[in-house]
C-alpha cells in the first residue's frame, strides 16, 4: 500500500542519510535507543520500515532514569511498541542519582552511554541508533556558540561516530511529528522538556524562536548545515593531528608526557589536539582551560606546575610536560 506523504518523506531522508554515512552493513544487529518520545518512536518505526532494505536486525533499548514519577509508564509504553513490532526489548534501570551539584543532563547522558554499551555487548549489536533530529543539531550548534565552545562543539552531532548513528539527523522535528500523526502513533511526552531552566530547553523554547522572529526567517536548517560543514573541518584537523599524537604523547609513570619544544613547534590547532589526547589518556575531560594551561607550561620555564580538572596534575621539567593523576616530580633533565 502507498505510504502517507509524511511517512514517505521521512523514509527517503533516513535512507539517504544512512547511505551517505554508511551507517549500516547487511546482517548487522542495530540497537534502537527509544525513550518513548516522538523522535525515538519515529526512529524505531522508520528503521522497522527499512530493515529489509538495509538487511539489518533490530532490537529495542530503553533506559528508565527513575527521575520522575512517569518514567515507569514510559518503559511500559516502549515495551508495548517493541512487542507490537515483534522486536526484542531490553530495559535498563538507572541505579544511581546525580551527585550534588552535578548537571542532571550530563549525568543522564553518562548513564545512558554506559548502559547502551552494556546492551551492545550483551546483544552483539554492531550499531546503536539514536533519534537526534535536524532541530537537535541546530540547537546543539547554537548552544556551543553561546557557551564559547571550540570547533568540535560547534560542529554539532556527528551523524556517525563509532557504533553510534543518527539516522534522523536530517529530519526536522515537524516532519517527525507529522510522521507520528500519519500512522496514528501516540508517543510519550517528557514534561521536563518544557523546563526552560535547562539550557537546551531554553534554546529550543525561547532562544531559537525569538531569533527566527527577529530575523524573519527559519534558522534551524542553516544552523544544522553550519554544523555539518564544520564537522568536515574538525575531522580533517583530527586527521592531521593523528601523526603528532602518535609521535609525541609518551606513556610515563602515572600518566603521559609530551616533549615541550616539539609541542610548541606545531600549529596551535594541532598542538591543542595533542594536549587534549594526552589529557584523555589520563582519564580526564579535556577542557579548554586545561589545554591552555598545559600549553602555557610548555612555553614557560621548568619546575612550574598546574592543577587540572578531575584531579589531574601537570608539570614542566627541562624537556617535557607531564600529565598525571599524581603530582609529577619536577626535573632538571628529561627522562622518567
Amino acid at each position: 500500500m502507498p505510504r502517507p506523504p509524511a511517512v514517505a518523506r521521512v523514509l527517503e531522508r533516513v535512507t539517504a542519510t544512512a547511505r551517505r554515512h554508511e551507517m549500516f552493513l547487511p546482517g548487522q544487529t542495530v540497537l534502537v535507543a527509544c525513550s518513548g518520545g516522538p523522535d525515538s518512536v519515529c526512529l524505531l518505526y522508520s528503521l522497522n520500515y527499512l530493515r529489509r532494505l538495509f538487511k539489518i536486525k533490530l532490537e529495542v533499548f530503553h533506559l528508565d532514569h527513575r527521575m520522575r514519577s512517569g518514567s515507569r509508564g514510559d518503559a511500559e509504553y516502549v515495551r508495548r511498541v517493541a512487542e507490537r513490532l515483534r522486536l526484542p526489548f531490553h530495559l535498563a534501570v538507572a541505579e544511581s542519582k546525580p551527585a550534588k551539584g552535578q548537571s542532571v543532563e550530563h549525568w543522564a547522558r553518562s548513564v545512558r552511554l554506559v548502559r547502551m554499551m552494556e546492551a551492545m555487548r550483551s546483544t552483539g549489536a554492531a550499531r546503536v541508533a539514536i533519534g537526534h533530529t535536524l532541530d537537535d543539531q541546530a540547537e546543539t550548534v547554537l548552544m556551543a556558540v553561546l557557551v564559547g565552545s571550540g570547533l568540535e562543539g560547534v560542529a554539532g552531532i556527528a551523524p556517525a561516530a563509532g557504533p553510534f548513528v543518527q539516522p534522523l539527523i536530517e529530519v526536522s522535528r515537524a516532519d517527525v511529528e507529522a510522521f507520528c500523526r500519519a500512522i496514528h502513533l501516540r508517543p510519550r511526552h517528557d514534561p521536563t522538556n518544557r523546563d526552560a531552566r535547562f539550557l537546551r530547553n531554553a534554546v529550543r523554547l525561547e532562544g531559537l524562536p525569538a531569533l527566527e522572529r527577529a530575523l524573519g526567517r527559519e534558522l534551524r536548517s542553516p544552523l544544522a548545515r553550519t554544523g555539518s560543514l564544520l564537522l568536515e573541518d574538525s575531522r580533517e584537523l583530527a586527521r592531521q593531528a593523528s601523526p603528532a599524537i602518535a609521535e609525541l604523547v609518551e606513556d610515563a609513570e602515572h600518566g603521559v608526557r609530551v616533549p615541550a619544544l616539539e609541542l610548541l613547534a606545531l600549529p596551535r590547532a594541532i598542538s591543542a589536539r595533542v594536549v587534549r589526547q594526552a589529557i584523555l589518556r589520563c582519564g580526564g575531560p579535556p577542557t579548554r582551560e586545561d589545554v591552555d594551561a598545559v600549553l602555557d607550561l610548555a612555553a614557560g620555564r621548568p619546575r612550574r606546575r598546574r592543577d587540572l580538572s578531575s584531579g589531574l596534575k601537570a608539570a614542566r621539567d627541562k624537556e617535557y610536560v607531564s600529565i598525571s593523576r599524581r603530582s609529577p616530580e619536577s626535573r632538571d633533565s628529561g627522562g622518567t
